[in-house]
């Protein structure tokens, strides 16, 4: 799900990061439920980050199918254990910063932004429950961003409806619109304080961790 600008970039290196000791940017108000224990979520948690953390986001998946098999397996995992979450309250509500998928469309930017004489930066989902909008978006450090706006519903426990609105490339001095397109549906199957584990519409998957910072447009 898709793209914007950051005023300040903050770099991420999966590979520089200590996966198994994320701190919680944000306060929450509302409990996330699970059936499974705390040692059971923990333990599958690591599996799941340790085996996506030197797939640059997924671009090395792309091209290891037998990696792929494995995530996916250790993503079902993970849905197990947050079966009986309600993933959709006020614990959805932050800046989500990609660890990794399978949405070819942003690897295809991510891996192609060289060619255009940049690089992706991080690559966030920005989600407010109350208000009900999510923007995808997509930093291209020093001062570019592609973002897609989004109104969303809840539709259940888990699952969320959302709706493009309008898009945005961005540069230090100019903006360019472009017409909204697409609509579908995403269910985080996985929520914690520290990660969120999502399965889409089209059956991509998406791993994410709660970003040290909040973007704003």
């Amino acid at each position: 799900m898709a793209i914007a600008l950051l005023p300040h970039y903050i770099p991420f290196n999966p590979q520089n990061t200590n996966f198994n000791s994320f701190q919680s940017h944000y306060r929450r108000s509302s409990t996330i439920t699970c059936s499974a224990t705390t040692s059971e979520a923990l333990s599958a948690k690591r599996h799941l980050l340790s085996l996506i953390s030197d797939q640059e986001r997924g671009l090395k998946t792309l091209r290891d199918p037998k990696k792929r098999s494995e995530i996916v397996e250790a993503v079902d995992a993970m849905a197990v254990l947050g079966q009986d979450m309600v993933t959709t309250g006020d614990s959805l509500s932050a800046t989500w910063r990609l660890l990794w998928t399978t949405e070819k469309e942003q690897l295809f930017i991510i891996e192609k932004a060289p060619v255009f004489g940049t690089r992706a930066g991080d690559v966030l989902q920005v989600i407010d429950v109350e208000n009900r909008t999510l923007n995808n978006v997509i930093t291209f450090p020093p001062s570019g961003v592609f973002f897609v706006r989004s109104t969303i519903e809840i539709a259940s426990s888990q699952r969320v409806n959302f709706r493009f609105t309008s898009a945005v490339l961005r540069g230090k001095d100019w903006e360019f619109p472009l017409p909204p397109y697409g609509q579908g549906w995403f269910e985080s199957v996985y929520l914690d304080e520290d990660i969120r584990v999502v399965k889409d519409i089209r059956g991509d998957y998406l791993v994410v961790d709660r970003a040290p910072y909040a973007w704003k447009e």
